[in-house]
C-alpha cells in the first residue's frame, strides 16, 4: 500500500475513531438527561442533533479549517506586487497578460459567524464564486485564472460573503503553453475519469487519446437488484463500463481508434505491482482474464494473446499504445494529490511504461479526482471556479496549470458525465435527505446537472492540472 493510501487510511479511522466517541459522550448526555427532566426530551434533543450534524457536521473534513494552506510554487515564478485596497484588487506594477497564464492569489480568509453554518465564498466577475471551508480562518488561495483582463483594468473586486480578506495578498502568474494544440493522452484508471479530470482539455486537443486501465467492475449493488447474482452483476457493470470508455469520449470527437480499454480488475493494480508476473483475478467478477473487457477496442494489444491481469502485461500494453500514439502530453493522476490506490498505481505503471521507451513526452500533467483531506472538493456550486485544493506539504514544488470552461463546454462535460453508467443510479436515501437538509439550512445547492455528487465537483468552469514533468 502507497504512503497516500496509507495516509489517507489513517485520516478515515481518526475520523471514525472521533466520531464514535462523540456519539458515546451525546448517548450519555441524553441519559442524564432523560432521567433529570423528562423521558421524552432526549429523543426530541437526538433528533435535533441528526439535523444538526447532517447540516453542518457531515463534510470529511480531516484538518481543522484554521490550517493554513502550505504550497510551495517553483523558484521562478512571477509574483507581480499587488494590494488589497477596499475590497479592490490593485497591482503595484504594469502587467501583461495574454489571456492563456494561469493565476493565483494567496490570501487569508476568515469566516464570520455565520460562515461557520454557512459555506463563506469569494464573488468574482461572470458569476463566478469560490467557496472555502466552514469556520475558514488561514491562508486560502483563489483561482483568477479567467478573471486576468479585470485585473489590469484595476476592476477586481473581492468582497467576501460570510468571509473577510485579511492580510497582503500575494499574486503568482503562471505562463503556460497551449497543451490543446498537442497530441494529448489521458490516463484513466476507471471509466470517467478522463471525463472527471480533463474533458474540457481532451474535447478541445488537436489530436486526444483515451486510455482506460480498468473495467471498473466491483461494487455493482446496483445490478444486483436487477436480480442478478454478484459475479453476474459485476460482469455486466464492467461491460458497460467498458462500453462507457470507448462510445463516450465520442461525443467530444475523440474517434473509436483513439479510445483504448485496457480491461485489468478494480482495485487489483497494487497487488499486480507487488507480484508483476502473478495474474490477479477480479475481486468480485470471478475472472481471470481481461480479454472479457477488450471487446470494443480497434486494435490489438500484447496482453491479447493470453488475457493474463498481470503488472508485465500491463506495462507491455502500455509501451504499445504510447508507441501508435506518441502523444507529447499525457495527463494522469498525480501522484501527491490523488491517493485512490488504482491512481497511485495508475500514475506509476505509466512511469515504469516510459523508462527506456523510444518516444518520450515533453509534458506530464497531473490531476486530482480524489482528495486525501477533503472528500468535498472542490467546494462549492456547478459553474463556480476552482480554488486549489487544501496541501499541507511544503516540501513538494507544485506548479497549476489551469484550463478555462465555456458554459457550452461545461454543459457538454455534464452530458458526458450522464452518459456514464456509474454516475447514473440514484443516490442512498440517506445522501438525499441531508442534501435537503442542507440546502434549508446550510445553503447548498443540488447541482442541475445530476444528482451523482460528481456533477457538482466537475462541472466547474475551471479544470485544474498541475506540471510533473514540462520541458
Amino acid at each position: 500500500m502507497s504512503e497516500s493510501t496509507n495516509r489517507k487510511q489513517a485520516l478515515l479511522k481518526r475520523h471514525r475513531r472521533n466520531k464514535r466517541i462523540g456519539l458515546l459522550v451525546s448517548l450519555l448526555v441524553l441519559v442524564g438527561v432523560g432521567m433529570l427532566v423528562a423521558w421524552w426530551l432526549p429523543l426530541v434533543l437526538a433528533v435535533l442533533a441528526w439535523v444538526a450534524h447532517e447540516a453542518w457536521f457531515a463534510d470529511h473534513l480531516f484538518y481543522s479549517p484554521k490550517d493554513d494552506y502550505q504550497y510551495q510554487f517553483p523558484a521562478d515564478t512571477e509574483q507581480p506586487k499587488v494590494v488589497l485596497d477596499k475590497a479592490r484588487i490593485v497591482l503595484g506594477q504594469p502587467l501583461e497578460l495574454s489571456g492563456d497564464e494561469t493565476l493565483i492569489l494567496a490570501v487569508r480568509i476568515k469566516s464570520s459567524v455565520l460562515g461557520r453554518f454557512i459555506d463563506p465564498y469569494i464573488p468574482l466577475p461572470n458569476g463566478d464564486r469560490q467557496v472555502f471551508e466552514r469556520g475558514v480562518n488561514g491562508l486560502r488561495y483563489l483561482n483568477l485564472t479567467g478573471h486576468g483582463q479585470a485585473l489590469v483594468d484595476g476592476q477586481l473586486q473581492l468582497q467576501g460573503r460570510f468571509c473577510q480578506l485579511h492580510g497582503a495578498p500575494v499574486l503568482s502568474v503562471f505562463r503556460q503553453p497551449d497543451v490543446r494544440q498537442q497530441r494529448v493522452m489521458v490516463i484513466a484508471p476507471h471509466a470517467d475519469d478522463a471525463e472527471l479530470a480533463a474533458f474540457g482539455l481532451y474535447s478541445q486537443a488537436a489530436q486526444p487519446w483515451i486510455v482506460t486501465l480498468t473495467a471498473g467492475e466491483i461494487e455493482a449493488e446496483h445490478y444486483q437488484q436487477m436480480g442478478l447474482g454478484k459475479p453476474e452483476a459485476a460482469r455486466l457493470k464492467g461491460r458497460l463500463r467498458a462500453w462507457d470508455s470507448i462510445a463516450v469520449p465520442r461525443w467530444a470527437g475523440v474517434p473509436p481508434e483513439h479510445s483504448v480499454q485496457l480491461g485489468y480488475f478494480c482495485l487489483q493494480l497494487a497487488a499486480m505491482k507487488a507480484e508483476p508476473e502473478r495474474a490477479v483475478a477480479s475481486r468480485e467478477a470471478e475472472l481471470s482474464d481481461i480479454r472479457v473487457f477488450r471487446q470494443f477496442n480497434t486494435f490489438p494489444l500484447p496482453a491479447d494473446t493470453d488475457g493474463q491481469p498481470t503488472w508485465n502485461n500491463l506495462l507491455a500494453d502500455l509501451r504499445a499504445v504510447l508507441l501508435k500514439a506518441r502523444p507529447e502530453v499525457i495527463v494522469l493522476p498525480h501522484p501527491v494529490l490523488d491517493p485512490h490506490p488504482d491512481h497511485v498505481c495508475a500514475q506509476q505503471a505509466v512511469l515504469e511504461a516510459l523508462q527506456g521507451l523510444e518516444w518520450q513526452p515533453t509534458t506530464l500533467l497531473g490531476y486530482a479526482n480524489h482528495l486525501h483531506d477533503n472528500d468535498r472538493w472542490p467546494m462549492g456550486d456547478s459553474g463556480n471556479g476552482i480554488s486549489l485544493p487544501p496541501s499541507f506539504d511544503s516540501t513538494y514544488t507544485l506548479r497549476p496549470y489551469c484550463l478555462p470552461l465555456s458554459e457550452e463546454r461545461q454543459c457538454d462535460k455534464a452530458m458526458s458525465l450522464g452518459m456514464m453508467h456509474d454516475l447514473q443510479p440514484r443516490m442512498p436515501f440517506k445522501r438525499r435527505v441531508r442534501r435537503v437538509i442542507q440546502r434549508l439550512l446550510a445553503g447548498r445547492r443540488v447541482s442541475p446537472w445530476g444528482e451523482n455528487e460528481f456533477f457538482r465537483k466537475a462541472v466547474r468552469r475551471h479544470e485544474l492540472f498541475w506540471f510533473i514533468k514540462h520541458k
